[in-house]
């Protein structure tokens, strides 16, 4: 085998749509060879003994160069080449990944009286991501949150937000999100557009999303950490209840701040803790 390489990301992870190229001492291209679903280059053109040039490209990545020397017995071994994300910032491994609740949260906070805010969660959801190999605007993320898992510490409260006033959980049980689009907004921040089904009216909702890093777990399995923030206007979702004090002020904003602090877990199921 005449030349052999290893392609990886700075944390280690395969890069399997790499393409690498050589070139020989006058510049002119020799090889051409694509890496495999393991990072893996193993190409069998017969190269001339002598010193060549390696360029490695990979989508989404900055372009690395390696030294190879061709022996007499015609093989060279590259080695491993490591590749940095555009930007400098190293991004989740592409497949599915699986959030984790346990250690994750769906947050929503609403103008109280014009002066405060008040903090609701749900407590009851599952969630998908999907990044995608070689164009990661083609990623997608799946959730689905039950609506009567909403909990603002205050049972009177949570009670008036499960009725028809605002989410109407008896009629309208699940709240969903899917996906759309991925537009980059930063070297490791992007938007995500989607559409958001709530209290039976469906509109388009964009999430800033920022990625936080990714490690090993206790567990023997690898999470990525994401947090994501969006606004959402109540009576975009039929949700119109209101009551106006003497003053003038609205009881409660008009507008929700939704907050979501993830970890999700590379497969397509959680490991058990």
């Amino acid at each position: 085998m005449p030349l052999t390489a290893r392609i990886r990301t700075r944390d280690g992870w395969a890069v399997s749509h790499a393409v690498v190229t050589v070139t020989d001492g006058t510049g002119t291209q020799v090889l051409r060879a694509e890496a495999d679903a393991e990072g893996v280059v193993r190409d069998a053109t017969a190269l001339a003994p002598g010193a060549y040039t390696v360029i490695v490209t990979a989508v989404g990545y900055a372009p690395a160069a390696a030294s190879a020397i061709v022996t007499a017995s015609g093989r060279a071994e590259v080695g491993t080449v490591t590749l940095a994300r555009q930007g400098g910032t190293e991004l989740p491994p592409p497949g599915p990944w699986t959030v984790d609740p346990a250690h994750s949260s769906v947050a929503a906070v609403a103008r109280h009286l014009g002066i405060s805010s008040v903090r609701g969660r749900f407590t009851d959801f599952a969630a998908r991501v999907e990044v995608a190999p070689d164009d990661l605007a083609k990623s997608r993320v799946e959730a689905v949150i039950r609506a009567a898992s909403i909990d603002t510490g205050n049972g009177m409260r949570d009670t008036h937000l499960r009725s028809a006033d605002f989410l109407d959980v008896e009629r309208y049980p699940e709240i969903t999100y899917r996906s759309t689009g991925l537009t980059a907004a930063g070297s490791d921040r992007w938007t995500v557009h989607g559409e958001l089904a709530m209290r039976g009216v469906t509109r388009p909702v964009d999430l800033d999303l920022a990625h936080l890093g990714t490690g090993a777990d206790p567990w023997g399995g690898t999470r990525a950490a994401f947090r994501a923030t969006a606004e959402l206007r109540r009576e975009d979702f039929a949700m119109n209840y209101n009551q106006v004090l003497q003053a003038g002020i609205a009881a409660i904003g008009t507008t929700l701040r939704v907050e979501l602090d993830i970890q999700a877990v590379r497969g397509e199921s959680l490991p058990a803790a």
